[in-house]
């Protein structure tokens, strides 16, 4: 035996407890399927109860039914809990085989093809299930369900629904319902073009039982039919409240009117029970006095997103006047542009904050570790030690934090300077640079050079080392997408203090060790991205990046930076670019090709340009691609045509492939998107702040 033979470290004499340790970090499927099979020792550990407990197949995107079968054949008893959220590649006649888990408390099938027959067949034998997520579509039919389905439904204590069509699913089986999540993806129109309604079947209404209830949660995408079914879900609670209610949460967006029922609702909550989590939609805040008369017990969510609650209601009413609420870990304040004002009469949304608000809310909210405070205007003034990046350093269990680009500009540096010359030509010329030369300092050392590194934003990327989601966001920022609506083809400038914010407050954020999300929108100061390259040598957890309109709109100022960054990014999966004349060619996939472990991608361009070579070269080097969305400004044929070209060579090796090549201002761009999964649309897809969007752990 060699001395490097025998000097060497053999697996498999760890201890039981490091090897299951190391175990867990396996996915199910390999654990039982392949890795049990080399040795009689792994045989023995991959059984363990600790591994096959809660078995989570969400993200195994190489998961197909067969495997799914034979996983539930093996150890389908030993399964207590799983997940199969997002699996919408498999066929339903999968789920058939979850009928060998006998023991199953929980179970999660949200974004799987379920019928209600399917549905009765299964729920029948899982008598010991305490936790169910499921999708209502179009031919759902409750009275397709058994009676050994209902009698397992009524002991079911959490449901989580997802609204396809205007249904009250299950929820009127599940008679001991102690948390209920309802989220309403219900479309206007049919695929027929025929206007639906809101209306629910005749004798369906006041059946929900919410006597039990501690946690309602309703999520409305946009439409109207959305809200009058909600309306109807929250009928029953307007008549009577659940004692025990210590959670109610109502997202929506746009305009969402309180009526004589949702009043009373709220008349009755105010009076009869004390809440630890709490958002409504903003017509129900915004100019009533609720907030005063709502207790709170110990409160660890508050969402105000998009109301016109000013700073002072927020101290008064909320914080109640600075007491100490160190229970709060999640506050979303998106777009309430008057939070840190004293009041909002006569303030325009561009005047500074109060710093003694922001001072009182970090006080108080010490442990917080979900900030939102995007979508607004927060100016800090020129006062010494009050600006809104020093006050915020303060928290040091931050976890996640969203921030409009105008907040984190050095005042004192935005007053002495103008804002450069590349700003004073239009954005749609620039000066043009001479392809493969690079243009940004090559290290950081040069980047420091070019701005002092005491500036208030690298002071607090350097004290909230823990981050691992950042979003810097342009208060005026909209994307090219919205759901449900063409494609917007003007945006609005960005706010004048953003100006002064670029790749120097870029480099800052390569100081976040653990960064593993990162979103960068409407950076009009980006030269050349320098920032970028650090990032990505220092960040080495990183797994999604969104960058959307960095530097000027008139061409990709940044891509030879964005190319080098890419080259170092081994973790990241998800990539998501928004960006006008984005040409994505050769060089560029090229470099992607380096993230080995890249799973979506999502390109946005107005009169951007692709090559289908480099993408079908692209697809064939990265083999973990499920994913790949572009809305360009190539021609319909050019688009279909890659798509079916990437789909018929890729498709076979990997069933969960998804993929969507479209024209972005074409008419039918709404179509298209409406047949992508939700978990892609939801997550990567369509732009949004994700930042406290929901409270933590809402679900497993």
């Amino acid at each position: 035996e060699s001395e490097e033979e025998s000097n060497g470290v053999n697996l498999m004499e760890f201890s039981d407890e490091i090897l299951l340790h190391i175990l867990s970090y396996v996915p199910c499927t390999d654990l039982v399927l392949n890795v049990r099979r080399t040795c009689r020792k792994l045989a023995t550990l991959c059984l363990d109860k600790s591994l096959t407990h809660t078995v989570l197949l969400q993200k195994d995107y190489k998961v197909n039914k067969d495997k799914v079968k034979q996983l539930m054949r093996d150890i389908g008893k030993e399964i207590y809990q799983l997940n199969m959220a997002g699996c919408y590649w498999l066929p339903s006649s999968t789920i058939d085989h979850v009928t060998r888990c006998k023991n199953l408390v929980k179970l999660n099938l949200s974004g799987c093809h379920v019928t209600s027959l399917r549905l009765s067949k299964m729920l029948s034998t899982l008598q010991h299930l305490r936790s169910l997520a499921i999708d209502v579509n179009p031919g759902f039919d409750a009275s397709q369900l058994s009676g050994e389905c209902k009698a397992t439904l009524s002991r079911v204590l959490e449901l989580k629904q997802t609204l396809y069509t205007p249904s009250y699913g299950v929820v009127p089986c599940c008679t001991s319902l102690e948390k209920l999540l309802l989220y309403f993806e219900i479309l206007d129109r049919s695929r027929e073009g025929f206007m639906l309604s809101g209306q629910l079947m005749v004798g369906e209404s006041n059946v929900p039982h919410y006597q039990n209830l501690r946690i309602f949660y309703a999520r409305l995408a946009p439409g109207y039919v959305n809200q009058e079914v909600v309306r109807l879900y929250l009928a029953v609670l307007s008549d009577r409240t659940p004692e025990n209610l210590h959670a109610f949460l109502i997202s929506a967006p746009g305009s969402f009117a309180e009526t004589g029922a949702t009043k009373n609702l709220l008349d009755s909550m105010a009076r009869n029970v004390r809440l630890d989590a709490l958002q409504l939609p903003k017509a129900w805040i915004n100019g009533s006095g609720l907030l005063q008369h709502l207790k709170f017990n110990n409160p660890f969510y508050f969402s105000f997103s998009r109301c016109t609650l000013s700073g002072g209601h927020l101290i008064q009413r909320v914080i109640n006047g600075g007491r100490d609420l160190k229970s709060l870990t999640s506050l979303n304040l998106s777009g309430c542009v008057h939070c840190l004002a004293p009041e909002s009469l006569s303030r325009k949304a561009e005047d500074d904050i109060d710093s003694s608000i922001l001072e009182s809310l970090v006080v108080s909210c010490c442990n917080l570790r979900h900030l939102n405070l995007s979508a607004a205007h927060h100016h800090s003034s020129v006062s010494i030690g009050n600006h809104l990046c020093q006050l915020l350093s303060r928290l040091k269990h931050l976890l996640s934090l969203a921030l409009p680009v105008c907040s984190i500009t050095d005042v004192a540096a935005g007053v002495e300077k103008p804002p450069t010359t590349p700003h004073l030509v239009p954005q749609s010329f620039g000066r043009k640079v001479r392809i493969g030369i690079q243009t940004y300092p090559r290290n950081l050392a040069d980047q420091a050079n070019q701005k002092i590194e005491s500036s208030v934003f690298w002071a607090l990327m350097g004290s909230l080392r823990f981050l691992e989601t950042l979003e810097i966001i342009g208060s005026s920022f909209s994307s090219a997408m919205p759901r449900n609506e063409p494609a917007i083809r003007n945006s609005l400038p960005p706010c004048v203090r953003a100006q002064s914010v670029g790749d120097s407050e870029v480099a800052a954020i390569s100081q976040l060790t653990y960064l593993q999300s990162l979103t960068l929108a409407q950076l009009p100061n980006i030269l050349t991205g320098s920032g970028l390259v650090p990032i990505g040598l220092q960040c080495q957890h990183l797994r999604t990046l969104s960058l959307a309109n960095l530097g000027m709109m008139g061409k990709v100022v940044y891509m030879s930076a964005l190319m080098d960054m890419l080259k170092h990014c081994k973790c990241l999966r998800d990539l998501r670019l928004e960006q006008p004349y984005f040409c994505a060619g050769a060089q560029f996939f090229q470099a992607l090709s380096h993230c080995s472990s890249l799973q979506r991608l999502c390109i946005v361009s107005r009169s951007g340009t692709l090559q289908s070579d480099a993408v079908m070269s692209f697809m064939a080097s990265c083999l973990e691609v499920i994913m790949c969305h572009m809305f360009m400004g190539e021609s319909l044929t050019v688009c279909k045509n890659l798509q079916q070209s990437i789909v018929r060579s890729f498709q076979a090796e990997r069933p969960a492939l998804n993929v969507v090549i479209s024209p972005l201002l074409h008419e039918d761009l709404a179509e298209v998107i409406r047949d992508v999964p939700m978990r892609h649309l939801d997550e990567i897809t369509l732009f949004k702040s994700r930042v406290a969007e929901e409270p933590p752990n809402l679900w497993w």
